[in-house]
């Protein structure tokens, strides 16, 4: 009788760590994206999370991480300490096509005075999709804002862009997704918790 209650006992501990781990995960096509990150010493929580889709195809699962839970797009501009973007490849795309979406996203999110302003980031911006020949399913790519330092892109763990500094800028990237006109509404509602 004994083996059987090693049996049991052992089954009842994978089962709670299954379940554990089960629990600090969130999972969006297929991509497990984590509860919780720490980022420059500060502990995020997945704020929400989604698919951008373009026509049917599926681009990237994305997720935002902040210190506290926001609902609206001004709460997020506004949030002191670290924030996250992570957006998990779900197909092949071009880095130039790629940038260009970028670019298209927060033009339509910012005045042309502020765009104006942003001109230096921007061509920096640029210049790291450039440098980068394709982004494959599969790659992971992290846009943080790391207080004191500024954004920085993580391409699979590997920093592809030295900070930028200008937290302006890092919010009209925010904008993209979060912005009046996001590059999708129910994608911005996910994001922001609602769904």
């Amino acid at each position: 009788m004994k083996p059987f209650k090693a049996i049991g006992g052992m089954l009842a501990v994978c089962c709670a760590l299954f379940f554990a781990h089960a629990a600090t995960a969130v999972e969006v096509a297929g991509v497990k994206l984590d509860d919780s990150i720490k980022l420059a010493g500060q502990d995020l929580r997945l704020n929400g999370a989604g698919i951008r889709t373009k026509v049917i195809f599926k681009v990237y699962a994305i997720g935002l991480y902040l210190t506290d839970k926001k609902t609206t797009t001004a709460d997020v501009m506004a949030a002191p300490g670290a924030r996250r973007v992570t957006l998990a490849m779900l197909r092949d795309v071009g880095s130039d096509e790629f940038g260009k979406a970028f670019s298209s996203g927060i033009e339509q999110n910012t005045d042309a005075a502020e765009r104006a302003a942003l001109t230096a980031p921007m061509a920096k911006f640029n210049a790291m999709f450039a440098s980068v020949a394709e982004l494959k399913q599969g790659d992971v790519l992290n846009l943080d804002w790391v207080p004191g330092s500024g954004m920085v892109v993580l391409l699979n763990g590997k920093k592809i862009l030295e900070p930028i500094a200008d937290p302006t800028f890092y919010n009209a990237v925010l904008r993209i997704w979060l912005g009046a006109k996001p590059v999708d509404d129910k994608l911005k509602r996910q994001l922001l918790g609602e769904q």
